[in-house]
């Protein structure tokens, strides 16, 4: 036991020792010595394993306690804060923690900051052993931050901050301390609460140093502004001690603060740590969701405030990994959109609302629109139906369908947020179908739906929901199961049919109309063969007059399956979907579709339209024509597999025209027909059609009419026969006004009643009836002409119809029956005048001859075949073209003769002679003519006009006519009138397309190619279309031999540059267009006008330049006849194994021409490109290196034409290939753009100016990609540089070319890589600093010289200018140079830089000049410091420019150079801004000088201050210039520069000897300057000014006031007096004070009455100085003088001094007022015998009374009152009753003037009344005085109103001395 008692009793007795010294010291400087050394080691012991030694420390710890309480006494912090990082002992950490809070604040700053690095070293290993204690040095931390001042950011200073703090190596005690002070941010100061919003219960202990209720209480001891506290723990976070990843989550809490001090400092730390960190790191998602949503347990946080909450969001929505947070997704949108807590959290944040929580479940919704987009398939599947669900309960919520605007506030956000419902709804089901809408109730689907029809939330909660059905509409593209079909139908049907306004069994009132979105989900989401979506597309169609437009259009989609195959464009991803998709656009089933359009329960079907209006008439059209297309489609099918945009025109086209196309609808309706065992799809449809022209309100019934009449003609009879028995029905439309359905009823009516099962009763009846009409046609008026037009057509159908019925196939019809008729209607057409009745009677007898029923042998002589034929071609003659086709039946039936008189020949010459008629239909009416009289019925013109069942009627064969006919139009094919040519081509191209087929064309084709490809070059476009059609023609009908030759032919044609002028050139033919060629007078036209203009001005040569125009015109009119009428499948064909397949080369020609400027070349050129390229991307790969050197050899082509369609031609080419491709022509490529870009045609320069700019986008694109795509950037670059930067350039003067020049200059810069324009950078810096000044708008110099006449100033137009130089992109595209620069270009640049510096000329360029001095100096100092001094020499010699602007720019570029200067080259600016001020005769110089000292003392401060002894004495002496703008610049610099006027002692010396040197200067502006200065000094010296400054100032301020009177010299005097009134060892010298006071004296006499205002105010100053003096005699001559001219002289005027006339009355005022206070003030009494001072006073008294009856102003009176309160003050210390009398009555006189002045303003009887008071201990030296005191007061106060001069009058009288 003895050693332990020993080792004890050793430490209770060092303890007790180190307790002696501490008890034995007697004062706080020796116990902070003893603390210093024994503290620490004494803490120690603690750590003892002895009770009584703890217990010891713990006894005399208390006693220090004691001791120290005194702030003065230092405590060991750093020992402590050492001892604490280096020992674990609870209790001793414990005890060094209490001593460390203690002693803190006790240090200087300097040492408490040093303790900084150790507090934060080990900090997070220290938290790790006892976070209590860890608390606490957080909380010593965050107290130094209070005392830390931060350096620059982004200084040396700053970036080694995080290396000074040990942050380095202590990247785990950094990592704390960010964490810990976003903890803070996120603390709030609410005892209440043991836990908070991102902070656990542990955090808020921590921050609170565990239950320390006075942590955060600003006014308890060591407690700090919370508030405060957070800003500086941000700015030492945004500082380089912490790098951008430790930063994110305190920066991303900071910018989510309501105070704006930490969100401005957090938004810019934010932005700068995002891209430090990967928002797909699990960990920093981890924390992200943590935050958001709080950690669960009574301990955990609770989830952030609603803005935290939203920038979480936010960053959420930027990762994809987030999206696999599935549960955590989840409850974020279940506890954004509900206001209940989560369960077991209760607490009020979560009640969202306001305008943040709005803000929050905005952003909730973006978050599920990201789910949607980025998630997998297996987690959206997983989240979608849980998200879906909270949308569509928190939509509820709001009221649905019916908005509840009560319930939700009636707030536009809430509006907005169920918007955003909606559509997260729409995106969210269409990115997980199958979980969400695909069921088979379609549940969803129908809540979208009841949505649209029933909410009322407004128009746009309407659009979202659209948008959401939109999305949801995507979702259906693929196939469905038939279930899921039906229920979409039923779903469909029922949204069709609501109306706005109606009422639901829900109760749900319908808003709004669902039917397009219906019909929309109809057309996309159901297959083309579903007969119930054909239906709603009817129903959408509706009765066209109340349906909106919209809907109208979807309709009509959906019923073309052209534009359904563009609503659902087949994805064909693989063989299964390509096979669906194929599927989805088969035609629906005709049994099908017939049924439910007119089956039993339509409303069309036909047994329930019997004389009843139609159901939607518009619709019914649109059915009926669906309908039967579709069954035209089945039966050409598969024949017919295109399906295009013109697909039902070309039905109707080919059933017209095709033969084959005509049988084999023929041979499917005979198997319909056949194969019905009920009433046929057939029957139905045709009883459906015939309901259309029947119908009393159909409105489409030429649609209808025509459908049933060629279902009728192409039916068989047992098809017809059904209608048979409805004949009697086509009475109304027969007798219709419509002319069309007039014309369609009797043909349809000869259809049916010549047909066999017809009632011959009911046919004859209505035959008598309708002849019976028409035999009245000559008495015919109004409307019964239109009953006679109806009969007539009736009767002459039914006439040749059933004659051909009747007639077998060689025997003509019986005419007798009909004689009646034909005569009737042969006398119409000789006799009648209407249009109407003409035409019946020309109809029917094309009908008749048509069918045998009329011909020229059957004419009565009455009506001759001749007079017939002359009558036919009159009416012809006036563009009627039935009676050209009456011509031509009528020809069928005429006899094949050769005699020119015949019948055939008449009526073949009459149709020729119709080319004088200049219509194009009209002449392929004469043409479709040519070949009924040529061929009969062989002609496929007339395939449609057999409209009855049965063989056409036998024709005669007319070799001998058709082949006369065709050479007789291939001769006129020949002939230079434009008329018959034109009508030529067309009847040539009729005869190859309804006669090819004969042996007469077949033997004439060659000779009809050569006709049709001289009209390739003909003038008339009509001309150039017909010609390609019918080379077309012509190649369909020859074998390969002919098919080749065509192709050659055509290839040559628009690939040679000459062209053969086919045909013969007469004096008329028309070689250019009317107008191209103009002269003045007209223009040339025609090879007679050329012949006349060369033979004009003789040039037989023009002829043949006219000429070789014309043919090269030609070139370009046949090219653009190419594609027109099927030229492109001739190259289509034979590219496969014809000419084409053998001739390659043509490839570079054709693609050029897809470009070529003429439209109808470029469209001609591009359809044949289509259909002769099958691939064209491979086919341009492989002829690439062809097509480009054809471009690059035509772009410089003598044709304009030829160079524009290769610019346009190269743009596409490049910009459809990789790189790589082109490289070897991309210089060439460049230097012939910029060639064409100055080309003489302006639309050429255009195409070259797109060129550039794809070239430029290319360019760009491989700078920016990085080294491996700009191998040739380099080259690329020394091409285009000179060009954009060259006059054709950015110097050009057209402003698109200049806009194009500088975007693409920018584009360049802006995408450049460092190594790649690197080298370019010195000389593009130079010239865009040029360039500033070219881009400026001309006017711009013009105006400012004129600034005054637009109410503006000069200065104000250069400010703007200014601001524009500086917000340019140009200046934006010479920084982003300046960024890439080194050390080489730097040297490169300085040579540019300085050419263009001095070469400069307008205010842009010379500011911008020096604005990149700035930017150099400032952003790149460390390339630019071995240049500064240079350049500061050079800004030197710009800072004298004319312009202020200019000037002012240059001055602050040198205080920005001076930073990096030398001293020595700060030194020269120094002097040459001295001399600018001191030497130059100009004031601007020395405004220019202190705007250059200002630039230099603002912009480069430590440079400054370390020159400051150089400089300060200069500029307090400038700051005093007479020039305002100068002195005030140096007044500025003044200011920034000095702390007070200290610094006017300090360098007082240099200043007064500064000011000496120009005292006596010529210039009186600096010896003004120099003067002021001087007596500034006396004014900064202050009350008291020592001896030496006296000694220093005095001499200068002496020779100040040497010389005349000058303005603002009073200065000086007021100076000298404030001098005066100092005590020191100057003024106290006799000698000094004499010099002062002759000063004075003689500064007072001066005439100057400006100038002498204010001398006699510092004489009646200086007068009252000394006690010792008496000056009242020397005062008296100076100013009675004054006063008494005053007084004596002209009254003066109230008018401006410097006018030269007298001085004004206020000056005046002034001056006797001075003047009268000096020489009141002056009369000393101490000085003065009695009888002197009854002299002095006498006088004085004298004047004053002289000078108040003369001038009574407020001036005067205030200052005669003042002055002689002075004098009462000093007569009271001198007169001792008794006085003599003549004293007493100089005193009474006094009073008296006192209360002269009754009549005055009230202040001015106050200072009267205080002036009294003052008065009234004198009155006790004479009763006679006291009793004249107390009646003069008594009398004011009687006539006193002023309560205030009251009050101060009974002062005055109580202070009067008792007798």
């Amino acid at each position: 036991m003895a050693p332990t008692e020993s080792a004890e009793a050793r430490e209770l007795s060092l303890v007790g020792k180190v307790e002696l010294r501490i008890a034995l010291t007697d004062s706080d400087t020796k116990l902070e010595s003893i603390l210093n050394t024994y503290l620490p080691p004494l803490l120690l012991k603690l750590a003892s394993d002895h009770v009584s030694v703890r217990n010891k420390v713990i006894s005399i710890c208390q006693h220090v306690n004691t001791r120290i309480k005194a702030p003065q006494i230092k405590l060991p912090v750093a020992g402590l804060l050492k001892q604490y990082k280096e020992n674990v002992n609870v209790l001793i950490r414990h005890f060094d923690i209490l001593y460390i809070q203690q002693g803190l604040d006790r240090l200087a700053v300097s040492a408490r900051l040093d303790l900084l690095p150790l507090l934060v070293d080990g900090i997070h290993r220290n938290f790790l052993e006892s976070a209590r204690h860890t608390s606490s040095l957080f909380n010593l931390l965050l107290k130094l931050l209070h005392s830390l001042t931060l350096p620059p950011r982004g200084s040396a200073d700053d970036l080694g901050l995080r290396q000074q703090l040990g942050f380095v190596k202590g990247l785990e005690d950094a990592r704390f301390v960010a964490s810990w002070i976003g903890r803070l941010i996120l603390y709030t100061s609410d005892q209440s609460r043991k836990r908070l919003p991102g902070l656990n219960v542990e955090d808020c202990s921590f921050l609170q140093l565990y239950d320390n209720m006075d942590t955060w209480q600003p006014g308890a001891a060591g407690g700090m502004n919370l508030v405060e506290t957070k800003v500086v723990a941000v700015k030492f976070l945004a500082s380089g001690a912490f790098t951008d990843t430790e930063r994110f989550f305190p920066a991303l809490f900071a910018s989510s603060d309501p105070n704006s001090r930490l969100s401005d400092i957090g938004d810019d730390m934010l932005k700068r740590a995002i891209p430090a960190i990967s928002l797909e790191s699990d960990e920093i998602l981890n924390h992200l969701f943590q935050l958001y949503l709080g950690t669960r347990g009574i301990d955990g946080s609770l989830p952030v405030r609603a803005p935290l909450q939203t920038r979480i969001l936010g960053l959420l929505c930027k990762s994809e990994r987030a999206t696999s947070y599935t549960t955590e997704s989840i409850q974020i949108v279940r506890d954004g959109l509900t206001s209940d807590p989560p369960d077991g959290i209760t607490f009020s944040t979560t009640g969202k609302q306001g305008r943040e929580a709005s803000k929050l479940r905005a952003q909730i919704f973006t978050y599920a629109n990201w789910l949607a987009r980025m998630s997998e398939t297996a987690d959206i599947d997983m989240v979608a139906p849980s998200l879906v669900s909270q949308l569509r309960g928190y939509i509820e919520s709001q009221g649905w369908p019916t908005y509840d605007e009560e319930a939700s506030g009636q707030s536009n956000h809430e509006v907005s947020l169920r918007s955003l419902g909606y559509e997260s709804i729409g995106v969210l089901a269409r990115a997980s179908p199958t979980a969400i809408i695909m069921d088979v109730d379609l549940d969803l689907l129908r809540w979208l739906f009841d949505s649209l029809a029933a909410d009322s939330a407004g128009r746009e909660v309407n659009l979202s929901i659209e948008n959401a059905l939109s999305s949801v509409l995507a979702a259906f593209g693929g196939s469905l199961s038939k279930e899921l079909e039906a229920s979409l139908e039923g779903l469909l049907l029922h949204n069709m049919q609501r109306q706005p306004g109606d009422t639901e069994g829900s109760g749900n009132k319908i808003v709004r109309s669902t039917q397009f979105t219906a019909v929309r989900f109809a057309n996309r989401c159901l297959p083309f063969s579903n007969t119930k979506a054909r239906w709603m597309n009817a129903l959408a169609i509706g009765d066209g007059t109340n349906t909106r437009r919209e809907v109208l259009e979807e309709g009509r989609k959906g019923l073309d399956p052209y534009w359904y195959r563009m609503l659902n464009p087949a994805k064909q991803e693989n063989i299964g979907e390509k096979k669906a998709a194929s599927s989805k656009y088969d035609f629906p089933c005709l049994v099908d579709l017939i049924e439910q359009f007119f089956g039993g329960g339509s409303v069309w079907r036909p047994s329930t339209l019997q004389d009843i209006p139609l159901p939607m008439s518009d619709a019914y059209s649109a059915a009926i024509r669906f309908c039967h297309n579709v069954l035209l489609q089945q039966g050409l099918s598969p024949d017919f597999p295109v399906l295009d945009s013109e697909w039902e025109r070309q039905l109707g086209i080919l059933i017209s025209n095709d033969g084959k196309a005509r049988q084999k609808i023929q041979d499917y309706l005979r198997i319909l027909a056949a194969n019905s065992t009920t009433r046929s799809p057939l029957e139905l449809l045709l009883l459906a059609e015939f309901n259309g022209i029947v119908a009393p309100n159909s409105k489409e019934t030429s649609s209808c009419g025509d459908c049933v009449l060629q279902l009728c003609s192409l039916s068989p009879d047992l098809v017809v026969s059904k209608l048979v028995g409805r004949v009697g029905l086509l009475r109304g439309s027969i007798a219709s006004t419509d002319k069309s359905l007039r014309e369609t009823a009797s043909r349809l009516f000869g259809i049916l009643a010549s047909h066999p099962d017809c009632s011959q009763t009911e046919m004859q009846g209505m035959m008598s009836e309708f002849y019976s009409k028409s035999s009245a046609w000559q008495e015919a008026v109004g409307s019964q002409y239109v009953d006679v037009h109806g009969a007539v057509l009736a009767i002459a159908f039914i006439s040749s119809r059933r004659s051909f019925r009747t007639q077998s196939s060689t025997t003509p019809a019986d005419e007798t029956n009909n004689k009646p008729f034909i005569d009737m209607i042969l006398d119409m057409l000789t006799s009648s005048h209407d249009k109407t009745i003409l035409d019946a009677a020309i109809v029917s007898i094309y009908e008749l001859s048509l069918f045998r029923t009329l011909s020229p042998k059957s004419l009565l002589p009455k009506h001759s075949a001749v007079a017939v034929v002359k009558k036919l071609a009159e009416h012809a003659g006036k563009g009627n073209e039935n009676a050209v086709k009456a011509l031509g039946a009528f020809a069928m039936q005429s006899d094949e003769d050769s005699a020119e008189e015949s019948v055939l020949n008449q009526i073949v010459d009459t149709l020729f002679k119709l080319h004088s008629v200049r219509d194009p239909a009209m002449q392929f009416a004469v043409g479709e003519t040519l070949t009924y009289a040529a061929a009969g019925w062989r002609s496929k013109a007339l395939s449609a006009a057999l409209d009855i069942e049965g063989n056409p009627p036998a024709s005669a064969f007319r070799d001998v006519a058709l082949s006369s006919v065709i050479d007789r139009i291939l001769e006129n094919c020949k002939t230079t009138k434009p008329a018959l040519r034109q009508a030529s081509v067309i009847w040539l191209l009729c005869h190859i397309q309804f006669c090819g087929h004969l042996p007469s064309v077949q033997e004439r084709l060659r000779d009809c190619q050569t006709a049709f490809k001289g009209f390739l070059v003909d003038r008339e476009s009509l001309n150039q279309e017909t010609a390609s059609r019918g080379l077309s023609l012509v190649y369909e009908q020859g074998d390969r031999e002919l098919k080749d030759d065509v192709v050659r032919d055509l290839v040559g044609s628009f690939t040679r540059t000459t062209a053969n002028m086919s045909g013969t050139i007469s004096a008329e033919t028309q070689l250019f267009e009317p107008g191209a060629l103009p002269t003045g007078d007209g223009s040339i036209t025609t090879y007679k006008d050329i012949m006349s203009l060369a033979a004009e001005v003789g040039q037989p040569s023009l002829v043949y330049k006219f000429m070789s125009l014309a043919a090269n015109n030609a070139i370009w009119s046949s090219r653009a006849a190419f594609g027109r009428f099927g030229l492109s499948s001739i190259f289509s064909d034979s590219s496969v194994d014809g000419y084409l397949a053998q001739n390659p080369k043509l490839y570079s020609a054709l693609f050029r021409y897809r470009f070529d400027p003429n439209t109808n070349v470029r469209t001609s050129m591009n359809d044949i490109w289509t259909a002769l390229i099958r691939e064209p991307t491979a086919t341009i790969d492989e002829h690439f290196d062809s097509i480009m050197d054809d471009l690059l050899k035509n772009i410089l082509g003598k044709e304009w034409r030829t160079r524009q369609a290769c610019c346009a031609a190269i743009a596409d080419l490049v910009q459809s290939r990789p790189a790589a491709k082109y490289e070897k022509y991309i210089s060439e490529i460049w230097t012939l753009t910029f060639k064409v870009c100055d080309d003489i045609k302006e639309s050429v320069r255009t195409a070259a100016m797109a060129l550039a700019r794809v070239l430029i986008g290319i360019l760009t694109r491989g700078l920016e990609a990085g080294d491996s795509s700009t191998r040739t950037a380099g080259a690329m670059l020394k091409n285009v540089l000179p060009f954009l930067l060259s006059p054709s350039g950015l110097e050009s003067p057209a402003q698109d070319v200049q806009a194009f020049s500088l975007s693409a200059l920018l584009q360049i810069i802006k995408k450049s890589n460092k190594a790649a324009l690197r080298p370019f950078v010195p000389d593009l810096v130079g010239r865009l600093i040029l360039l500033l000044s070219s881009l400026e708008p001309e006017g711009i110099e013009y105006v400012r010289l004129r600034a005054e006449q637009y109410g503006v100033t000069g200065q104000q137009i250069d400010d703007a200018r200014l601001s524009g130089v500086r917000g340019s992109p140009m200046l934006e595209a010479i920084e982003k140079c300046l960024d890439f620069l080194d050390e080489k270009s730097m040297q490169e640049l300085r040579a540019a830089l300085e050419k263009a510096i001095a070469s400069g000329l307008g205010l842009p360029s010379r500011v911008g000049a020096s604005r990149v001095l700035v930017s150099l100096s400032t952003r790149h100092n460390f390339l630019f410091r071995p240049h500064a001094n240079h350049f500061l020499n050079l800004a030197r010699k710009q800072v004298l420019d004319r312009n202020d602007t200019i000037s002012a720019s240059y001055s602050a570029a040198c205080g920005y150079l001076a930073r990096l200067a030398s001293d020595e080259e700060i030194i020269k600016l120094i002097e040459h801004c001295r001399k600018l001020y001191f030497e130059s005769d100009d004031e601007r110089h020395r405004l220019v000088a202190g705007e250059m000292v200002f630039a230099t003392s603002k912009y480069a401060t430590d440079r400054f201050s370390a020159l400051a002894a150089e400089i300060l004495p200069f500029v307090f002496l400038a700051k005093h210039d007479s020039y305002e703008r100068a002195k005030s610049v140096f007044q500025d610099t003044w200011n920034e520069t000095v702390g007070g006027s200290r610094t006017v002692l300090l360098y007082l010396h240099e200043i007064i000897s500064l000011a000496m040197q120009y005292l006596n200067s010529p210039r009186w502006a600096l010896k003004h300057t120099a003067a002021f200065t001087i007596a500034e000094t006396v004014n900064a010296a202050g009350a008291e000014i020592s001896d030496a400054t006296a000694q220093t100032i005095w001499p200068g301020i002496e020779k100040a006031m040497d010389g005349k009177t000058w303005e603002g010299k009073e200065k000086i005097l007021q100076g000298l007096i404030k001098f005066a009134r100092a005590k020191n060892a100057v003024t106290e010298d006799e000698g000094t004070w004499a010099q002062i006071q002759r000063i004075t004296l003689r500064e007072s006499k001066r005439n100057n009455a400006t100038y002498r205002q204010h001398a006699l105010a510092c004489l009646a100053d200086f007068v009252e100085l000394r006690e010792s003096i008496e000056l009242a005699t020397e005062v008296y001559e100076i100013t009675a003088p004054i006063i008494e001219e005053v007084l004596t002289g002209p009254e003066a005027m109230d008018h401006d001094m410097q006018s030269g006339g007298l001085p004004s009355r206020t000056v005046n005022e002034e001056i006797v007022a001075n003047a009268q206070a000096a020489l009141l003030r002056s009369i000393n009494p101490v000085g003065l015998a009695n009888e002197d001072l009854l002299s002095s006073l006498s006088r004085a008294l004298a004047l004053t009374v002289r000078t108040l009856s003369g001038i009574g102003s407020r001036s005067v009176n205030n200052a005669i009152i003042e002055a002689e309160q002075s004098l009462f003050r000093k007569l009271h210390g001198v007169l001792r009753p008794p006085v003599s009398e003549p004293v007493a009555q100089a005193l009474i006189e006094l009073v008296k003037t006192l209360f002269s002045t009754r009549d005055q303003v009230e202040q001015t009887r106050i200072k009267a009344a205080e002036a009294a008071a003052a008065f009234a201990p004198l009155a006790g030296v004479d009763e006679r005085v006291r009793v004249a005191l107390m009646e003069e007061i008594t009398g004011a106060r009687a006539q006193e109103r002023s309560v205030t001069v009251q009050q101060s009058l009974d002062c005055a009288r109580r202070a009067i001395p008792d007798t």
